[in-house]
């Protein structure tokens, strides 16, 4: 009896000693460690890329074909970007009058669209095909592969994030958002007009109208001239 007494207690510590244990964790699981959520187990990887256009310079300045793709160039700027579009011109290459119209004629074309220009030079090592560079800062994000290896979700002794919970949200956010640089953080807000807000104030406490009036050329009808 006592021999078996010895072999039920000894059982039973095992048991308890298994219960108190806590099981070490794969190694796959090493990030999910330090998650708390899965919006921290899985992120968007947003890198910065240079995006730029090489523009031939022409005797008779911009071509029609280099005009549409600074506009291209621009509406890509306008949709995505952030700082401004930076013009290289060449010096020491094609003839400095050609360069100017050139950049000149790059320059007022992007400002055209509300593009902020910046005009450098850089050196063209006496190259007479040196072409202006239009450049901007752009950003791409990278979309990540889920549900390569999944992990036994019955296993949660250890209370931990699973590895892949989370991720199909950031891969699809990653995929359809149109700038990733919004990833980073919001975008620079232009200063509030105080002028504009005087005026609405103060026909506010009036009791008059504070919206705009109505314009008869905007209202949706079709119009019957044909040019």
């Amino acid at each position: 009896m006592s021999a078996l007494r010895l072999s039920v207690l000894v059982l039973a510590a095992a048991a308890l000693s298994a219960c108190a244990s806590t099981p070490r964790p794969p190694p796959e699981l090493t990030r999910a460690q330090a998650a708390r959520t899965p919006t921290e187990l899985w992120t968007p990887d947003v890198q910065p890329q240079a995006a730029e256009i090489r523009l031939a310079v022409h005797a008779q300045g911009l071509s029609p074909t280099q005009q549409d793709a600074l506009a291209r160039f621009a509406g890509d700027w306008r949709l995505g970007g952030r700082g401004p579009i930076t013009l290289r011109a060449p010096v020491g290459g094609p003839d400095a009058a050609m360069v100017s119209r050139a950049t000149e004629g790059a320059r007022a074309t992007l400002a055209s669209y509300g593009a902020e220009v910046r005009v450098q030079g850089y050196e063209a090592g006496g190259d007479a095909r040196a072409p202006l560079i239009v450049g901007r800062e752009s950003y791409a994000v990278s979309i990540p592969t889920c549900g390569r290896q999944w992990d036994n979700i019955s296993r949660s002794a250890t209370n931990e994030v699973q590895s892949q919970f989370g991720c199909s949200v950031t891969a699809n956010m990653a995929a359809q958002i149109a700038n990733p640089a919004d990833l980073l953080g919001p975008a620079a807000i232009d200063p509030a007009d105080a002028q504009r807000r005087d005026v609405t104030l103060g026909k506010y406490r009036k009791g008059e109208v504070t919206s705009s009036a109505s314009d008869s050329q905007a209202k949706g009808t079709v119009s019957q001239v044909v040019n």
